[in-house]
């Protein structure tokens, strides 16, 4: 029964016109998985539960007993889910469209198109079914991106106008783009914006390249990057909503990332509110500073003596 579904499901993956690279037996089961459709259910008992990644292995643990290794999530995600909802086969965070890209609580849903598609396999209105679908698929993939391209954070740039994946994380490096450099870096360039949507946001290649500076594209860049010609100083600021600060671990990966640069290193740890950062101060490194979104003016020296003295 286990593998009279995977192959029914692979069967479908093919009708539907996933690439060769969907074609396989991680994408069946994670269709599977969204249908809830074990062994021994017909296609029209399909449901829609919402599912994370991780519930999703669990899934294929538990019914189909096949087992992925934890690494295996990103390619999952990458690999199948990304390609399900580009062909409106399932939806992204349909519960709520504003949740960061990066969020532990991030799900998907098969679509009601598809669900009503699927419920029609193995009986004779498959075929017409089908063809609808596939007719309206190009459109059901745009439909469903709207309400998420509606909400992305717009921040304004020496090019113009970068548009960064919703959630908190971004409206926080909005914030710091537009009133950290404002108050603390009023003749500082901007260098680099990441964004947890396509890890890239902005970047000054050419300014880069004259600090010295390589792109690494395993996630280890801080948030954004400023750099003051004046003082030569590289400021690297961390946003904090869900994630650490710099620390004395994320210290020294930057401090080895940019070791090669010319530029004096500033470590900075930007969070949206003083609650936010009572819950890392204890772990927030040294010789770093920190800003808090809510009082912009004001930035927190964690220097030692360096600023010990009387206020004028």
């Amino acid at each position: 029964m286990r593998k009279t579904k995977v192959k029914e499901a692979l069967a479908i993956l093919k009708s539907f016109g996933l690439p060769r690279e969907q074609q396989n037996e991680r994408s069946a089961l994670s269709l599977l998985a969204l249908l809830n459709l074990s062994p021994d259910k017909d296609w029209h008992e399909a449901e829609a539960p919402l599912m994370g990644i991780t519930p999703i292995m669990d899934w294929m643990k538990a019914t189909y007993r096949k087992k992925y290794m934890p690494n295996t999530r990103e390619t999952i995600r990458r690999q199948t889910m990304h390609q399900f909802v580009s062909a409106g086969i399932a939806l992204y965070n349909p519960d709520d469209p504003n949740r960061a890209v990066n969020s532990p609580h991030a799900v998907y849903q098969i679509s009601p198109p598809a669900l009503s598609t699927l419920a029609a396999y193995n009986t004779l209105e498959w075929g017409a079914k089908l063809k609808d679908f596939l007719s309206a698929q190009t459109s059901l993939a745009e439909q469903y991106a709207k309400p998420r391209q509606m909400k992305k954070v717009p921040i304004s740039v020496c090019s113009g106008l970068i548009q960064l994946s919703p959630g908190k994380h971004s409206q926080l490096i909005k914030n710091i783009v537009e009133d950290f450099a404002g108050y603390f870096v009023p003749k500082g360039k901007l260098v680099y914006i990441g964004d947890t949507g396509r890890k890239q946001g902005y970047t000054d290649k050419g300014l880069l390249k004259k600090l010295g500076i390589e792109l690494n594209e395993h996630g280890k860049m801080p948030d954004v990057m400023f750099y003051c010609p004046e003082r030569q100083w590289l400021i690297l600021v961390e946003a904090v909503t869900s994630h650490g600060p710099v620390d004395g671990k994320r210290h020294k990966e930057l401090s080895n990332l940019f070791a090669g640069s010319p530029a004096g290193i500033v470590y900075v740890t930007a969070f949206p509110s003083r609650s936010v950062m009572s819950q890392y101060s204890g772990s927030i490194a040294w010789e770093t500073e920190v800003w808090v979104a809510d009082a912009p003016t004001h930035l927190i020296h964690f220097n030692g003596t360096r600023f010990l003295g009387p206020y004028k």
